[in-house]
C-alpha cells in the first residue's frame, strides 16, 4: 500500500482511498493530522520489519528490498514535509539566491543510516523538494468543482507522469522534451497553471554548498507574445547582437538564453505569433539550439516549453494560421483550464470559495464578514446564470468594485453576446428543426466554455459530433 501511495497522484481519489486504507479510518480534512497518522502507521510497520537491523535496506533482496526502501522513503519524506514547506516559504521571500538548507544533513544521514547510498540519498532529497514544491504551487489553485480537481491532477501528472517511480527511474532529468499546451479562455488562470509547472522542475541538491543548485523563484520565465510587434518578438525570444538592426545600440539577452536547465519558459498567447516565428520556434524545440538575431553563434536551450492560447487551436490550424508541425512539437501534453462559468455550474459553492480566497488576498487576512456581504450583493445584482465572460480575472475586479462602490452590474458587453440573442430569436420561430436547435445550442455552449470537450460533456454528444455542430 505504501508503494501504491507513493506512485499515486496526491490530487487523485485513488491516493485518498489508499491513505484511508493505510490509516484504517476516513481521511481527515486537516492535512497535518493526515501526515501525522500516516507517519505513525508506517513507522510502526518499519519498526516491526527493521528493528535491530544495521542498514536494513541492505539486509533484504529483490522485491523485499524495494518494498523496505519504499517504506523508509515514505516515512522520511512525510516527517520532512513541514521543514520542506518552511524552506519553500523562505525561498519565496529570499528571492533569487538559493537559501541554505539547514536540515539537509540530518535527512541525508537518516537515509544513509538505513542503507541508502549517499548519491542516491542526494537524488531522493532533491525529489522530496520537487514533490513539495509541486504540491505547494498546485494546491494554490483553488476550487472544489470536478473540473478543477481534474486540472490539479493533470498538472501533477504533467510534472511527474502518471507514476512517480516511472519518472524517478527514467525521466527526472529528461523532461525538457515534454512541451505543454494550456488551452482556455482569457482570465481562467493559465498563467497560474503554467507557473505551477515551471517552478516545479527537478533541482539538484548541492551537498558542498548545502543548498539547492538553483532558486525555484528564478527558473520560470514568462513572456506574453501578443504585446510585442512582430519585428521585436524574435529579439525578445532569442536576443540580439549589438548593431543587428537599427536601434540595437547594445546586445540583448533573450528569454531562451535566460532559462536555466531546471527551468521553463511560458509562451503566452502563442496563437498570435506569425508563421515565420513559429518556424524558428519549431527549430529551437527540435534542435534545442538557437542564435541571437544578427549572430551566427549557436546557444543551447535546456528548459521546458509551456505555451498557452485563449483561441481555438483547432480553428487556427484549420485556417493555416498555426502550423501542424509546430503544434505536434508543443502537444506532449494538452491541459484545458476550465472557465469560471463551468466551475460554478459543476459546483455552485465554487463561487463562495473563490470569494473567500480573493478577499483574503486583497485585504491580507480572512474576513467571513466581507465575503458574506460581497456574496449578498452579487446574488442581488448578478443573475445565477451569469456567464462570467472575464472568468476569474473578472471576478477579482468585481470584488474590488463591490468593496469600492457596493455594486457590480456585470460585463454587459461580453455577457450579452449577439449569438445568445440570435439563439433566443430562433427559439421563437415555429419552423426551427431539432438539428438547427442543437447546432445553435452547441455554439452557445462553446462560447461559454471554450472547448469541444466541455460542450460534449454538457450535451451528452461525443466530441466529434459536438465539433461538427459548432463548425457548421
Amino acid at each position: 500500500m505504501v508503494r501504491q501511495a507513493i506512485g499515486a497522484n496526491p490530487f487523485s481519489d485513488e491516493r485518498a482511498a489508499i491513505d484511508s486504507r493505510l490509516t484504517g479510518r476516513q481521511v481527515p480534512p486537516d492535512p497535518g493530522k493526515l501526515v501525522r497518522l500516516l507517519t505513525k502507521v508506517v513507522a510502526e510497520q518499519l519498526d516491526k520489519t527493521c528493528s535491530g537491523l544495521n542498514k536494513p535496506v541492505l539486509q533484504f533482496r529483490g522485491e523485499d528490498r524495494e518494498l523496505v526502501q519504499y517504506g523508509i522513503l515514505f516515512h522520511i519524506y512525510h516527517k520532512t514535509c513541514d521543514r520542506l514547506d518552511q524552506h519553500i516559504r523562505e525561498q519565496v521571500q529570499n528571492g533569487e539566491a538559493p537559501c541554505r538548507v539547514d536540515f539537509a544533513d540530518e535527512v541525508l544521514t537518516e537515509m544513509t543510516a538505513m542503507g541508502i547510498a549517499r548519491q542516491e540519498a542526494l537524488r531522493f532529497f532533491a525529489l522530496f523538494f520537487q514533490m513539495r514544491r509541486a504540491f505547494f504551487f498546485i494546491n494554490r489553485i483553488v476550487g472544489t468543482s470536478p473540473c478543477m480537481k481534474n486540472l490539479r491532477r493533470n498538472l501533477w501528472n504533467n510534472i511527474f507522469t502518471h507514476d512517480i517511480w516511472l519518472y524517478d527511474q527514467y525521466l527526472w532529468n529528461r523532461m525538457e522534451d515534454f512541451s505543454t499546451m494550456l488551452l482556455g479562455a482569457t482570465g481562467t488562470g493559465k498563467g497560474l497553471a503554467a507557473a505551477a509547472i515551471g517552478r516545479s522542475g527537478y533541482i539538484p541538491y548541492d551537498d558542498r554548498k548545502k543548498c539547492f543548485a538553483e532558486s525555484f523563484t528564478r527558473v520560470f520565465i514568462s513572456i506574453n507574445l501578443s504585446q510585442y510587434p512582430e519585428q521585436l518578438v524574435e529579439s525578445e525570444l532569442f536576443g540580439h547582437k549589438k548593431g543587428a538592426f537599427t536601434g540595437a545600440i547594445e546586445g540583448h539577452e533573450g528569454i531562451f538564453a535566460m532559462c536555466r536547465p531546471s527551468g521553463a519558459i511560458f509562451l503566452d498567447e502563442i496563437g498570435e505569433v506569425s508563421i515565420p516565428v513559429q518556424i524558428k520556434l519549431l527549430q529551437v524545440l527540435q534542435d534545442r539550439v538557437f542564435s541571437p538575431v544578427g549572430s551566427h553563434r549557436k546557444e543551447r536551450f535546456s528548459g521546458r516549453v509551456i505555451a498557452a492560447t485563449n483561441r481555438s487551436i483547432e480553428e487556427l490550424r484549420r485556417k493555416k494560421m498555426f502550423r501542424d508541425d509546430f503544434y505536434y512539437r508543443l502537444c506532449s501534453d494538452i491541459i484545458h483550464v476550465p472557465s469560471l462559468a463551468r466551475r460554478i455550474q459543476e459546483n455552485p459553492e465554487e463561487l463562495d470559495d473563490l470569494l473567500a480566497h480573493t478577499v483574503k488576498r486583497i485585504i491580507g487576512k480572512p474576513s467571513p464578514e466581507l465575503v458574506l456581504s460581497t456574496l449578498k450583493i452579487l446574488r442581488q445584482q448578478i443573475p445565477p446564470d451569469y456567464p462570467w465572460p472575464g472568468n476569474v480575472r473578472e471576478l477579482e475586479q468585481c470584488i474590488r468594485r463591490i468593496l469600492l462602490k457596493q455594486e457590480y452590474e456585470g460585463d454587459t458587453i461580453l455577457a450579452g453576446k449577439p449569438e445568445t440573442g440570435a439563439f433566443e430569436e430562433m427559439l421563437a420561430h415555429k419552423d426551427l428543426t431539432a438539428q438547427e436547435l442543437l447546432g445553435r445550442y452547441c455554439k452557445v455552449l462553446y462560447e461559454k466554455f471554450g472547448t469541444y470537450e466541455a460542450v460534449a460533456k454538457q450535451t451528452g454528444l461525443d466530441r466529434r459530433t459536438a465539433k461538427k455542430y459548432i463548425e457548421s
